[in-house]
């Protein structure tokens, strides 16, 4: 799928794919009247413009210009420009263009609407590097060089929250209907807890399916108000990053259609348990052969140069998959999540884990990143590790038994100043994502950590005034 060099079918250079595409969407759907035109930013934020059904042909046919700032957003939403390529400054608007088989409906609206995720191109029609999506493009395709293809996917933790604040400003749990307390006692692995929220689990799931996302299974996770929701895996590791980026904007949707809020912050609450992000990879020769499985409970060798490559490029990537200051909360308690490098077979105390199941089904379940993070940008960092390691062969050291939990690594960053740099004056991670990019993340990062620590919080005065 190539959807910035299109077959030029005619004078406007549609594509006959997306125009066939946009009909039968058209007549499927007569009642549409506009199209959310998305764009996914740095920090994984789904951004829109909205056309009227009038000015699709036109969206489909020649594009929308816009500018590559779009994908170098703060955590608000403001734009940082950290290298000043603002349009003002010089920096030429790109052609955006829909991504083949992502125009579908949402239905958690109250207008009918639809939406399309959008990719862009510069002048000369090259990928924009800066789009977090074909960052995980290049990286997906470095692995056509050793005749393999990975398969992804991703699960989340999140909390459903009440959309006001306690009187101390904090979160606060939802209030079911029938429920007379918001913190009412009891495990939320209980189903009377569980169907407190049927309905919205229910309506996000139908809501996935109506997007055309992969089945989704919700479920009660570990902590009260806490809920898991993810997929099985899909051939393309880059449509997988979309799903990912599609189910949080699903459920937190939902959520709001029903009065509360769906948080995926990676550390809501001291107290409870943090919400983690899942990537399951598997990686298969381009014959079709699974090459984790060797029939063995191991897996083959590959498997383990794989794990080798994760636990080498750990350091660098945690500025990935901790992005913001509360993230790296998720890693200050012990017992909470594994803060090393370790891996084992069939257990959860290690972030990197090939979970049990027949042999044939083989994979690594990486769990370090926080549920805030951005897909793509997790996606092609875990698959950049497995690569180097395929390639440069990395022995891994044996599997871990016990629990993980209680060992600290000292060689890797755990707040968001020492990871950034961690990042920036990495190789690895520079080799894979681009050396630009890199960059402009981490300048990006920074210009929103300024934002963010130029603000009094309430606490400071209570304490000092």
């Amino acid at each position: 799928m190539n959807v910035h060099r299109r077959a030029r079918s005619d004078e406007d250079g549609s594509s006959p794919v997306d125009a066939a595409e946009l009909d039968a969407f058209l007549q499927e759907n007569p009642t549409v009247q506009y199209i959310d035109c998305v764009f996914v930013d740095l920090c994984g934020a789904v951004r829109g413009k909205r056309m009227a059904r009038a000015d699709l042909d036109r969206v489909f046919s020649s594009g929308l210009q816009i500018p590559a700032t779009i994908y170098f957003l703060d955590a608000r939403g403001d734009a940082v420009d950290p290298a000043g390529r603002a349009p003002a400054a010089g920096d030429p608007l790109g052609t955006a263009r829909p991504v083949p088989g992502t125009l579908t409906r949402v239905n958690w609206s109250q207008r009918p609407h639809g939406q399309v995720l959008m990719t862009l191109a510069d002048a000369t029609g090259e990928p924009c590097s800066g789009e977090p999506r074909n960052v995980l493009r290049r990286v997906v395709d470095r692995f056509a060089d050793l005749e393999l293809v990975p398969a992804a996917a991703a699960a989340f933790e999140f909390y459903l929250l009440d959309r006001e604040r306690s009187k101390a400003g904090l979160p606060q749990q939802s209030a079911a209907p029938d429920a007379s307390t918001r913190d009412a006692p009891g495990s939320n692995q209980e189903a009377s807890h569980g169907a407190l929220y049927e309905e919205v689990l229910t309506a996000l799931v139908e809501a996935a399916a109506t997007q055309r996302l992969p089945a989704v299974a919700a479920l009660p996770s570990s902590a009260q108000g806490q809920f898991q929701v993810g997929f099985k895996d899909v051939a393309d590791a880059v449509r997988a990053g979309d799903h990912a980026v599609f189910l949080r904007q699903v459920a937190r949707a939902v959520a709001r259609q029903n009065g509360i809020d769906a948080s995926f912050m990676a550390k809501p609450f001291l107290d409870r348990a943090g919400n983690g992000m899942r990537v399951q990879i598997g990686v298969k020769h381009r014959g079709g052969k699974n090459v984790f499985d060797d029939g063995t409970r191991e897996g083959g060798e590959l498997m383990r140069f794989a794990i080798g490559g994760l636990q080498a490029v750990m350091a660098e990537s945690i500025a990935l998959f901790a992005p913001n200051v509360n993230a790296y909360r998720r890693f200050a308690s012990s017992g909470a999540v594994p803060r090393n490098k370790k891996w084992g077979y069939g257990t959860s105390s290690a972030n990197i884990r090939v979970p049990a199941g027949a042999s044939n089904a083989r994979r690594i379940e990486h769990g370090f990143a926080g549920a805030d993070a951005n897909p793509y940008l997790v996606m092609a960092a875990v698959l950049a590790g497995i690569h180097h390691g395929i390639s440069h062969q990395i022995d891994p050291g044996p599997p871990f038994e016990g629990n993980a939990m209680s060992f600290v690594d000292q060689t890797l960053p755990f707040n968001i100043d020492s990871a950034l740099l961690t990042l920036e004056n990495g190789s690895i991670m520079r080799e894979y994502l681009g050396r630009s990019y890199v960059d402009l993340y981490c300048a990006t990062k920074r210009a929103e950590l300024d934002r963010f620590r130029n603000v009094i919080p309430a606490h400071e005065y209570d304490w000092y005034m």
